[in-house]
């Protein structure tokens, strides 16, 4: 390729850039959040700010989350500038090398845009947030304990490739080979954001490795997501409300688990919910832990209720089972996932399970919207 085509092909992907962004910036008003972030600024500045500490610190966790969107628009519009510049820079030097650099930046330009771009359709009250990721196995034994441990690592590349940090909080191995359940915190920027995208229940078809007929089976397995619950939202537990049980952690956690007698699991009596938690060496920082995770379940199940009574929704929790899943992994006769909500499919199977789950978080946050 040519200097000038180059230069031309850079330039014309420059101003899509700019297109983009001056797009998103639409889609954010961003002009009337930095009006409202100035109205938030004068708020704290105010001599009675402290006096209600609950709403203090909803104000300031506002504040913060405007002045990070406004920060990362306009980083990225003086970013494409500089490039910009860069490349009338190298076109009337005719300097190869630097148009060179150009298009290096661009290519994580796009990247960091497409970020952003995504971001941007996050409106949830706690997207921001960190996110507890709880995984099961449901209908199909061995092979669905199987499932799990696919899932569990499918989320854990995924995670890696965003640059977040996981714990895995709890895991119960199966009983012949894979995991029965698996609990995960996923901490980064947005992680419940792009992960409540994954609730629901995951359907499997392969040929079983486990069946020395080579015949092919269905498995499934639920996911469950909640967001780590700040302190600016507040759940009344109750102390009568709980069993607390201790207990020896144990399976086939590797480093990701100690073997310890710290293990701590907690009933919450009136809904039934079971949590637990042996990740620390501590058991009152696996208490911590489990009651944040308790908290995290009953705010979930009460925002699923006024949502069900807003909708007219009523009936059964749904069976980790036919009919139920929202998205199908089909490794045999033909490879395929498929999204049953947005209706977004991929043929890349080995991508996707390999942590490749941004185009599938993409469709849903565009059908969720």
């Amino acid at each position: 390729m040519s200097t000038d085509t180059g230069a031309a092909v850079s330039k014309q992907r420059i101003n899509e850039l700019k297109g983009r962004m001056l797009a998103l910036k639409e889609h954010l008003d961003l002009e009337n959040r930095k009006e409202e972030l100035e109205r938030l600024e004068q708020q704290t500045l105010a001599p009675d700010f402290w006096n209600d500490a609950d709403v203090a610190k909803r104000v300031q966790k506002e504040h913060g989350m405007l002045q990070d969107i406004i920060r990362t628009w306009e980083k990225k519009w003086s970013e494409l500038e500089e490039t910009d510049i860069l490349l009338e820079m190298a076109v009337e030097e005719d300097d190869r090398d630097t148009e060179n650099e150009v298009a290096e930046n661009l290519v994580f330009l796009e990247d960091t845009i497409a970020v952003a771009e995504l971001e941007c359709m996050f409106s949830g009250e706690h997207d921001v947030n960190n996110a507890i990721i709880a995984i099961h196995a449901g209908a199909g034994g061995t092979e669905a304990q199987d499932w799990v441990g696919i899932l569990m690592r499918m989320y854990l590349r995924w995670a890696e490739n965003k640059g977040f940090k996981t714990d895995i909080l709890d895991l119960l191995p199966g009983d012949e080979a894979g995991t029965k359940s698996v609990t995960i915190m996923v901490k980064g920027r947005h992680a419940y954001g792009y992960l409540r995208s994954e609730v629901g229940i995951h359907r499997l078809v392969r040929i079983s490795p486990f069946d020395a007929s080579g015949r092919r089976h269905t498995s499934f397995a639920s996911v469950m997501v909640m967001p780590e619950l700040d302190e600016t939202v507040k759940v009344d537990i109750s102390d009568k409300d709980l069993r607390i049980d201790t207990y020896r952690a144990s399976g086939a956690g590797g480093q990701h688990v100690n073997k310890t007698d710290s293990a701590i699991r907690i009933t919450h009596l009136p809904s039934g919910i079971v949590v637990q938690c042996q990740n620390e060496r501590s058991q009152h920082r696996n208490k911590d832990m489990a009651m944040k995770m308790l908290a995290a379940r009953l705010y979930e199940q009460e925002k699923l209720r006024q949502r069900a009574e807003q909708d007219g929704i009523h009936g059964d929790k749904m069976e980790i089972g036919w009919g139920s899943q929202i998205r199908s992994y089909v490794l045999q006769p033909y490879q395929l996932i498929k999204d049953h909500r947005t209706q977004y499919e991929s043929g890349n199977v080995d991508a996707v399970l390999n942590g490749g789950l941004d185009e599938f978080i993409k469709a849903f946050l565009l059908w969720a919207r």
